[in-house]
């Protein structure tokens, strides 16, 4: 996929009215696409998504660093917020905001330099035990629990700390998982294997709008 042509969008004023999003200024937004590529990340950012996850997988330390700066760079001047998973060390390097840890990438991040470089950091959590895991490693993090009945249990346990939904969630879910308690979805295949990705990356944002 190529990147979109930045040319299209001269200044901060074409990209999409913020305000049309009443709940923009939440991290993470309420929409949060999850993808793979720097080509996806550039698409989203010009259409105006406020938080983008880059889950690129199997790549080196040199690798990690170059698509992680390139995302960084793709997204300047746009309202677009990049969240890098798993590749803690490149995200410090490259001066990223935000990281995503897998429960199984913890044993081996460095949750002392992840705090002293200032990221904010997410942590997958598919059921009790690794919500435990989660909380103890960090007091400010965010939470992807699978399933809706976890949603309303988990978010009473958690307060004011965002709870991220994932997993196969489809945008006409979307207002029972919010009504359940979830303060973010985060969304996959329902954009990246749309017919029409960027009508459907529209739907997502009026809709957030309508719940907001």
């Amino acid at each position: 996929m190529p990147y979109p042509d930045r040319s299209a969008y001269p200044d901060r004023s074409a990209y999409p009215d913020r305000s049309a999003y009443p709940d923009r200024s939440a991290y993470p937004d309420r929409f949060y696409p999850v993808v793979g590529s720097v080509a996806w990340v550039a698409r989203l950012a010009l259409l105006g998504v406020g938080t983008i996850q880059l889950r690129a997988k199997e790549l080196n330390d040199s690798e990690a660093l170059q698509i992680v700066s390139d995302a960084l760079e793709i997204i300047k001047g746009t309202p677009a917020k990049l969240v890098v998973n798993d590749y803690w060390r490149a995200a410090i390097v490259a001066g990223a905001k935000h990281l995503h840890l897998g429960q199984e990438d913890l044993a081996d991040a460095d949750l002392k330099a992840i705090r002293d470089a200032g990221l904010t950091l997410g942590i997958s959590t598919h059921d009790d035990a690794e919500l435990e895991t989660a909380l103890r490693a960090l007091k400010s993090m965010r939470f992807a629990p699978q399933g809706i009945p976890k949603i309303t249990e988990w978010k009473k346990r958690i307060g004011n700390i965002p709870l991220v939904a994932i997993g196969g969630i489809k945008l006409e879910q979307a207002p029972e998982i919010f009504a359940a308690g979830a303060d973010s979805i985060a969304v996959v295949s329902d954009v990246t294997q749309n017919a029409d990705p960027d009508a459907r990356v529209r739907a997502w944002l009026g809709q957030n709008a309508e719940v907001a």
